[in-house]
């Protein structure tokens, strides 16, 4: 299965405009945002646990990075609100659901095999590495390594903010709506640009808050080779 998989172009998907999708699990619907592979996939996908679903016990061979979107996700390690960055590193096992239901933002088998870093953390408390004298632009880090670099971005109404990265950016608006290029996002939607490209943005009248990912699109071929290998 392939879905934005050519990764040398701009993809972006509004996803209010997208269908829910059963997957394997009862209760578990995703939308697929990017997607190479079929149930063992180098994936991003905004997923739906319903009230009282889960996914049986399971390991994460190539790692998986969360955001928790609406409702609070929850596995034996406990309970995850609206707001959490999450990233269980490749060969950790969980069984994750949700009590109340939940919706989340989910990367699986992105990660560096070698990376055994756990992340757990509120967004909004991640500490703040740049913000204008006017707080029109905050920005605080959520993860960073020698491959990626992961961000939550706060704008002000109607303030301009780019990216200088040119190794590839993906964005998944939070809040708010931001324009790139022509090319309106709002809450939920997510673009993916490629290598060689810059992000201009600009945040509407109501502000934006944004996750950002720089970097790794250069290691795109050996994320899927490891999947591939599975």
């Amino acid at each position: 299965m392939k879905i934005n998989a050519d990764f040398s172009k701009f993809a972006c998907v509004h996803t209010v405009d997208q269908e829910w999708l059963a997957s394997p699990m009862a209760g578990v619907d995703r939308k697929p945002l990017d997607r190479v592979g079929i149930e063992v996939a180098r994936a991003t996908s905004i997923v739906r646990y319903a009230p009282q679903s889960h996914f049986s016990p399971h390991i994460h061979s190539g790692g998986e990075e969360f955001i928790v979107l609406d409702g609070v996700f929850q596995d034996e390690n406990g309970d995850y609100p609206i707001g959490s960055y999450v990233r269980n590193s490749p060969q950790s096992r969980h069984k994750p659901g949700s009590k109340t239901g939940c919706i989340i933002f989910v990367k699986l088998w992105q990660f560096q095999p070698e990376d055994r870093l756990h992340v757990n953390i509120q967004m909004d408390q991640a500490d703040i590495t740049f913000a204008d004298n006017e707080n029109n632009i905050v920005e605080r880090l959520l993860f960073s390594d020698d491959y990626e670099k992961v961000k939550h971005i706060r704008l002000s109404g109607n303030t301009l903010w780019q990216s200088d990265a040119t190794d590839g950016n993906e964005v998944l608006v939070l809040n708010g709506s931001i324009m790139h290029n022509q090319v309106q996002l709002s809450k939920h939607d997510w673009l993916r640009l490629p290598v060689g490209q810059k992000l201009h943005l600009q945040a509407s009248s109501e502000g934006a808050t944004m996750w950002i990912k720089t970097g790794n699109l250069p290691d795109i071929e050996n994320q899927i080779k490891r999947v591939e290998s599975a």
